[in-house]
């Protein structure tokens, strides 16, 4: 499966094509989901640009979304930086009017097990984001479920993401085909090679503005669905 990561915490100052609104969001699912994706991920925004997890932000994400593509998987972060206080996370969560199908929660953060508890209660699949191998290990200590597991590998340089990727697979407390689906990937400058990787080992990858605004070639991309197409050509699916 090839996730399209649309936006991330990226604002139009570093891509023009970066989708703030619900409606840009929206555009580019469309866009990306008529490629090939199956899901897309999202930060939501509120009318200041900014990242959050109040429930009529993340509402007018999802409903835009769903729509213009229904059936269309669309997840979302709870990242620390959106929110630090853990209970205020968790809050938000449990406030939530519309829900995700499926919302990332990293392992490392204050309070990443809270925030993954109440996902589950309200049904929401998480998504366990691992950056580091110390992660993994928090991780495995988790009592909540995960839908699905990221290995996301955040060295810049390609030859450590490659490392760090093997290292943290290597970690995890199930065999990949034994637990929850894995989704390799990397951002910047090591984003193709890792991506690659996820493609020749079968996993599941992800591409986006959110994680690179260069094609495999190094040009600029001029927006998510030149990225998608791209991932395609590489093997990704």
């Amino acid at each position: 499966m090839l996730k399209a990561c649309l936006n991330g915490s990226r604002g139009r100052d570093e891509h023009p094509a970066v989708p703030v609104t619900p409606a840009e969001l929206a555009a580019d699912a469309v866009r990306c989901a008529r490629l090939g994706v199956g899901a897309v991920h999202v930060h939501p925004r509120d009318d200041a640009g900014r990242e959050s997890l109040h429930p009529s932000v993340v509402a007018a994400a999802l409903e835009a979304i769903r729509g213009a593509r229904p059936g269309l998987p669309v997840g979302v972060s709870t990242g620390a930086w959106i929110e630090p206080e853990p209970a205020a996370r968790v809050a938000a969560v449990r406030a939530w009017t519309t829900l995700p199908d499926f919302a990332s929660v990293n392992a490392h953060e204050p309070g990443a097990e809270a925030v993954a508890a109440a996902l589950h209660e309200r049904g929401v699949p998480v998504e366990a984001g691992l950056w580091t191998v110390a992660a993994v290990e928090a991780y495995a200590r988790w009592r909540v479920p995960a839908g699905r597991v990221l290995i996301e590998c955040m060295a810049e340089d390609p030859t450590r993401a490659l490392a760090d990727a093997a290292a943290m697979l290597a970690a995890l407390p199930a065999p990949v085909t034994g637990g929850p689906p894995v989704l390799l990937h990397a951002e910047g400058p090591a984003t193709w090679l890792v991506l690659a990787e996820a493609v020749r080992r079968g996993l599941h990858s992800r591409v986006g503005l959110e994680d690179t605004l260069l094609l495999p070639d190094g040009t600029t991309a001029p927006g998510n669905a030149a990225l998608v197409t791209a991932a395609l050509a590489a093997g990704a699916r």
